[in-house]
């Protein structure tokens, strides 16, 4: 459907362009001394005064930023009159949560401050997205279910929002309804630029369309946000509970442990964000959603931000695996990656 059509235009700038996206190599996967195969993508890095100071790819092409837009919808619900949370249940309304009990004891939670339940969930049914998580549901002889998708949070934010606003529950998740668009003006505010394209997402919400440099622009503003400000309290509760944004172990929980002060959300087809207080920021996106490949780009970002090295080292490389044994790395490549880490 098109954003024309379907939502009301309120942000200073125009919509990014429709197009297709001029990728360039990003990371390299090296086996043996030889580069196996290359990830494409494009990369922004943001001064803490907004200014670009690293870019490479097409950073201003419209294009889908999936779970990692989370943080903005969060603001969006702030703004549209979410009900008084606690700060694990906001963190789990930005997150995409592996499945862990104590993922989706707060997501009932939520709901049930308002005396909603999993049935009320318009969200696609899905299986646990943890691995381990996974295996253990199935073991138990468990299906697939609302409260268990990664987006469950979210989605009992939404129907929170919703009630709290007199709004109709059963189609929240159409483009049309005002709570959709009460999140459509913050991501149009928070990115300053209009939304190019309305799609659905994989757990059926509303999906908008912005540029890497747009997303990349509204993570900076919540890292930096002041406290007690709708933007300001969905970064702290995400600094302070990675875990229940992501899960046990995710990398980018280990991500924000491991970096004080950093905001970060990863999310499918190989997007990823990350801000630092002072309003420094990373876009990341693998052209062809590659997640093995996210990771090492973003390291090689916060690079660019002034991160030391060392604190990023665990993050920056991806063993390549030969016979059981390690015979190569998945590192960054081209304009991101020192002449000297790039060979063959």
């Amino acid at each position: 459907m098109n954003h024309s059509t379907t939502l009301p235009r309120r942000a200073p700038g125009a919509p990014p362009e429709i197009r297709e996206p001029a990728h360039v190599p990003v990371a390299h996967v090296v086996r043996g001394g030889i580069v196996e195969g290359v990830h494409h993508g494009s990369v922004v890095v943001l001064a803490a005064d907004g200014s670009v100071e690293f870019r490479t790819g097409d950073i201003e092409a419209a294009f889908y930023p999936r779970s990692a837009l989370k943080p903005v919808q969060a603001v969006g619900l702030l703004r549209a009159g979410l009900p008084p949370l606690d700060e694990e249940s906001l963190a789990l309304v930005a997150a995409s949560h592996s499945g862990e009990e104590r993922h989706l004891a707060t997501a009932r939670r939520i709901l049930a401050t308002s005396g909603l339940a999993e049935d009320d969930l318009r969200n696609v049914p899905d299986l646990p997205y943890g691995t381990a998580e996974r295996d253990a549901w199935i073991g138990r002889g468990l299906g697939p279910t609302r409260l268990a998708q990664n987006c469950s949070g979210k989605h009992a934010a939404m129907l929170l929002t919703a009630r709290a606003r007199g709004w109709s529950l059963d189609n929240y998740l159409d483009p049309g309804h005002p709570l959709q668009w009460e999140i459509a003006a913050a991501v149009e505010d928070l990115t300053g630029q209009g939304i190019a394209h309305v799609t659905v997402d994989g757990c059926g919400a509303p999906l908008f369309a912005v540029s890497l440099h747009g997303l990349t622009r509204a993570a900076a503003r919540l890292a930096k946000a002041a406290p007690g400000t709708d933007e300001g309290r969905v970064a702290h509760a995400m600094r302070e509970h990675p875990e229940l944004v992501s899960g046990s172990g995710r990398d980018v929980a280990r991500l924000v442990r491991a970096v004080p002060g950093l905001l970060a959300k990863d999310g499918f087809e190989g997007v990823q964000i990350a801000a630092l207080p002072d309003g420094r920021a990373v876009g990341v996106k693998i052209a062809d959603g590659a997640d093995r490949a996210r990771m090492p780009v973003t390291a090689a970002a916060l690079a660019h931000c002034g991160i030391d090295p060392d604190v990023l080292a665990a993050f920056a490389t991806t063993p390549v695996i030969g016979g059981g044994t390690t015979v190569g790395t998945l590192r960054a490549a081209g304009a991101l990656a020192p002449p000297a880490t790039d060979a063959g």
